[in-house]
């Protein structure tokens, strides 16, 4: 055990009292000078991370005994938050606007919890800010003559910025800037700060995703070292790597993605054996060019993965790497990783291998032309294509069995729309509509899978350090509201709640399909979900109810499958990590682990708003417009609908005005006081486009009876 694991677990016992630094000192038996240095830079350390509290007296101690939640703000725009605990499997902490002290979205703090909330939901205090999350915001100036203000773009932060004249930097109403906050908001004041950079008027094209850029703090380019460390990396392949890697050059191997994609990192192959089918799974070796600890390495942790916003990719690697030197372009000799997977003809797992490898890809295949010759028959690409078709079918056979064997263990089938965007040369939305899933979607999504099972469960029983891709179980609480709303349609969840299986989840949902209830259930249930998350301590990925999960078919857009492929890599060239080498990774994994999810979910919040952003300007056109809907989400002041493009916006209570609605939250729905007409989510309307704004990515519907 390290220092600070000692530490920590001698203050977690029973009969543990808060003690001062010299103390723990005499505890731990610590005389010599350096080490006691050593020891109280560790205690400052701990404190400045939330995992020991030093009170008022100067006693230590671990927040969880002493009614302390240490964890991470989570605004919300009426000017309340959320705690989300540090601690993982805590429960979320309530913290009304009166109690945040000064606390702003995604700041580091310390809750004191309230006696009298036990049992119920949590709710407490914020007592301490550990860390400051938004030193700098992105707003709209709104200008005064003595001074002006920041409406920050972040509608989780509610207090504007005041900015006095002088700091300005003359910018003008209705401009994006950016501002550093110079003085903390306190109870009845506002933040104040300064404008340090105007990125131009809201209204010149290209500012708003621009501003999204900055708000998420995306590197915009890569910096000058890791251009230079690009430029060094060598055009053609070693010699010695030919000697050294399994030779697939001669395999049929293809890769499917869509028709745009540029980043091309897995590719796969099939073969019909005596016993079933052997699939191959082969993923760029990207670990290979991009050395640990170099200049691109720590770019590339820094950045954790792509992120896709509507009209550019923010990469996480150059595109001389993923475009080009690790992207599995046709008949190129490329390094890659391999899987080869022995299957029976049911699906289940036999054999398998890894190998570092050597391919040359056949044919790039798109989603596109597989779902026309496999669904669609069609005859032209099916000729330009013989020599692949046989084993195209072969492929959906396989898939078809492996999601059916998923489904069958309870893996939960989730059916959301997807969003196509099509933007014009000026960013101006043109078109959207949903994404269309089919076959050739399918078989990937399936082959990449078993893939990353195969691959956890190998590696946790060879017991290497590891990154696991884990889904944790739903809270006990938000599963017997579930099972309390379902009720109303006359559904039961079988068995215990606390040790529950996902396959009872995935029962309901399949009694669902087809009926009125189906989307509000499957609605329901996604709300009662965890979020997926990653980590060094193999857990259970429940969505996918798959007992060992890992990320290793996408190394060129995600820093943990790289970080995994190098731990591949070295117990394929060495047999076994040395104890030396396995202990540094055990260290690294939980930091690499916690970061990664960070950086994912900053990702999806970009590339949502982003994507929120067009979907508001392509219905700025629409005004006055009537759409078909469905009802996707009931709340107190109203509900959402989806239009058949996928945009959604809100119905306000306001705008029914045919009776007095109330909100039945356990039922999810609206009735009329005096009609006693009823709205649910999956109900059919028809809607008039009211209103749009671009400021707050908002929509508004009203009803056509």
């Amino acid at each position: 055990m390290s220092t600070k694991e000692k530490i920590l677990a001698f203050m977690r016992k029973e009969a543990y009292k808060p003690l001062t630094a010299e103390e723990l000192l005499s505890v731990f038996d610590i005389k010599d000078k350096k080490d006691v240095k050593r020891f109280t830079k560790l205690l400052d350390d701990m404190e400045a991370e939330g995992e020991v509290i030093k009170t008022r007296f100067n006693r230590y101690g671990v927040p969880e005994r002493m009614g302390l939640v240490v964890g991470r703000l989570q605004g919300h725009p009426q000017g309340y938050g959320f705690v989300i605990p540090q601690q993982q499997d805590s429960r979320d902490v309530f913290i009304s606007a009166n109690n945040l002290n000064g606390a702003m979205h995604e700041d580091k703090v310390v809750t004191r919890l309230f006696k009298n909330t036990e049992g119920k939901n949590l709710e407490g205090e914020v007592i301490r800010i550990l860390k400051r999350r938004n030193k700098s915001l992105v707003g709209t100036y709104e200008a005064s003559r003595r001074f002006g203000f920041v409406i920050p773009d972040e509608k989780r932060i509610p207090q504007d910025i005041f900015i006095p004249k002088a700091v300005s930097l003359k910018a003008k109403d209705g401009d994006k800037v950016i501002a550093e906050i110079t003085r903390w908001s306190e109870k009845r004041r506002n933040p104040e700060g300064k404008i340090t950079e105007i990125l131009g008027h809201k209204n010149i094209p290209g500012i708003d995703v621009l501003s999204i850029i900055k708000k998420y703090e995306l590197p915009e380019e890569f910096p000058p070292e890791v251009t230079a460390e690009v430029e060094q990396l060598p055009e053609n392949i070693d010699p010695k790597e030919y000697e050294v890697r399994k030779d697939f050059r001669d395999e049929l191997i293809i890769t499917i993605d869509d028709e745009e994609a540029k980043d091309l990192d897995d590719a796969v192959s099939l073969i019909k054996t005596d016993k079933g089918y052997r699939l191959g799974v082969y993923i760029a070796d990207v670990g290979y060019y991009v050395k640990e600890g170099s200049f691109l390495d720590r770019e590339a942790y820094q950045r954790g993965t792509s992120v896709y916003l509507v009209d550019r990719v923010i990469p996480m690697l150059p595109p001389k790497i993923s475009n080009e030197l690790c992207s599995l372009n046709p008949h190129t000799d490329r390094l890659t990783l391999s899987a080869v997977i022995d299957l029976d003809y049911e699906g289940k797992v036999l054999d398998r291998q890894f190998h570092t490898s050597i391919i040359n890809i056949n044919e790039r295949m798109t989603y596109q032309n597989i779902n026309k010759i496999l669904e669609e028959k069609d005859g032209e690409l099916r000729e330009k294509y013989k020599d692949i078709v046989p084993m195209l079918e072969n492929m959906e056979q396989l898939a078809k069995k492996l999601k059916e064997k998923r489904e069958k263990r309870g893996s939960l089938g989730f059916e959301f729309p997807e969003t196509h965007i099509e933007l014009n040369e000026q960013g101006k939305p043109v078109l959207i509509e949903e994404k269309k899933r089919g076959i050739g979607e399918s078989i990937i999504e399936e082959f990449m899978i078993v893939c990353n099972e195969v691959v956890a469960e190998h590696y946790y029983k060879s017991k290497a350090p590891f990154l696991y891709r884990i889904h944790p179980d739903p809270d006990e609480d938000r599963i017997l509201a579930f099972r309390d709303y379902i009720a109303n349609f006359g559904y039961t969840l079988k068995g215990s709640l606390k040790n529950l299986h996902p396959s009872v989840l995935q029962n309901i949902l399949e009694k669902a399909e087809g009926k009125k209830e189906e989307m509000i259930i499957h609605t329901i249930l996604l709300r009662s979900m965890k979020l997926a998350r990653y980590s060094e301590v193999k857990e259970r990925h429940f969505g996918l109810a798959s007992e060992y999960y890992s990320h290793f078919t996408s190394p060129i857009r995600r820093y943990p499958d790289l970080v995994i492929h190098r731990v591949i890599r070295e117990t394929l060239e060495n047999e076994h990590l040395s104890k030396k080498r396995a202990k540094k990774l055990k260290k690294n994994m939980p930091d690499i682990a916690e970061h990664s999810s960070n950086r994912e979910r900053t990702a999806i919040e970009a590339e949502r708003e982003s994507k929120d952003l067009k979907m508001v300007e392509y219905m700025e056109e629409r005004l006055g417009m009537e759409f078909p809907a469905i009802i996707s989400n009931i709340t107190p002041f109203g509900m959402f609908v989806m239009l058949e493009n996928t945009i959604e916006g809100l119905v306000h209570i306001s705008s029914m005005t045919d009776d007095y609605y109330h909100f039945i939250d356990k039922q999810y729905s609206l009735i009329g006081e005096r009609t006693k007409k009823e709205y649910k989510i999956g109900d059919k309307v028809r809607i008039l486009v009211n209103r749009v704004n671009k400021e707050e990515k908002n929509i508004d519907f009203s009803l056509i009876e």
